[in-house]
């Protein structure tokens, strides 16, 4: 047995002698793919904020569209948002083209079996065009094309029913539509616009667009490493909407202390049309 394993010793070690890093790869492009995947750079870059929201506290319990389901009205909350670029100047414009993919999950970790309430899926497809504004006080940044599809990944339950003759809800919920956001300057404020046109089928929601609205603006404010956003969407017509706010400061390494407050419509696609006030606090790891 020593025999055995010192023989395979001497030939790892005659092995090793002979590797060498990336550097000593003749290939350029091997060279390069192995470089990535070491580093673990695919393209892959934050999107929307990404953050784990520990606690987050409504007035109200959340309410159930499942018979004798009850809900926790105190919830951990979480987002994953990430975009590939996949092309760029095609119109020679200097536009960039994006997939991006974004997923959040309200989790009721403050009770018994902690099963996630709703869990949200918005891929998106966006294109970004550079603007070139040196002249005006309020600097017009970029202009932003895309499409979007949000739904709660849940299937068409209107109708069903039980032995007992109980008829479910639906519990599907889902929203296509195209978009533009214009976004400005003016030294450390950024101002976001943002026009919305459902497309395509309504018929799990069809007045989703009379609590969410069509328009949405978004604020964001840098105080030295302090960040500050406010954001408010509504519908002329219906009156209704909601506005978010929240603040960021950064930690240790990429982790950020994260405080969101929401009030309106629209928190979650399952209580898109209930009025509710939220707050949470976290970490953040993208602004």
């Amino acid at each position: 047995m020593k025999k055995i394993l010192f023989l395979v010793l001497s030939a790892y070690i005659a092995f090793a002698d002979g590797l060498c890093d990336v550097e000593c790869i003749n290939d350029k492009k091997t060279k390069e793919s192995m470089q990535n995947w070491f580093d673990g750079n695919f393209g892959l870059q934050p999107h929307e904020v990404n953050y784990i929201l520990p606690y987050g506290y409504t007035q109200d319990p959340y309410t159930s569209s499942v018979p004798k389901v009850e809900y926790n009205n105190i919830e951990a909350q979480l987002q994953v948002s990430l975009k590939l670029p996949v092309a760029k100047n095609i119109f020679q414009l200097n536009e960039k083209y994006y997939l991006a993919y974004t997923q959040r999950a309200f989790w009721q970790l403050y009770t018994d079996s902690a099963p996630f309430r709703e869990s949200l899926y918005s891929p998106e497809a966006f294109v970004e065009f550079p603007i070139e504004d040196e002249d005006s006080w309020m600097r017009l940044r970029s202009l932003r094309l895309g499409y979007k599809h949000e739904s709660n990944g849940q299937p068409n339950t209107e109708g069903i029913t039980f032995d007992n003759n109980q008829t479910l809800a639906n519990f599907s919920r889902s929203i296509n539509y195209l978009y533009a956001k214009l976004r400005t300057q003016y030294e450390s404020f950024v101002s976001d616009f943002k026009l919305i046109l459902p497309i395509s089928d309504l018929s799990d929601n069809p007045d989703i667009m009379d609590y969410r609205g069509c328009l949405e603006m978004k604020f964001t404010y840098f105080v030295e490493e302090h960040m500050f956003t406010l954001m408010g969407r509504a519908n002329p017509a219906t009156l209704r909407g909601a506005a978010e706010a929240t603040y960021s400061y950064p930690l240790l390494n990429d982790a950020n202390f994260y405080i969101q407050v929401f009030s309106g419509y629209g928190e979650s696609l399952i209580d898109y049309n209930r009025n509710l006030s939220k707050y949470s606090i976290g970490f953040s790891f993208s602004r």
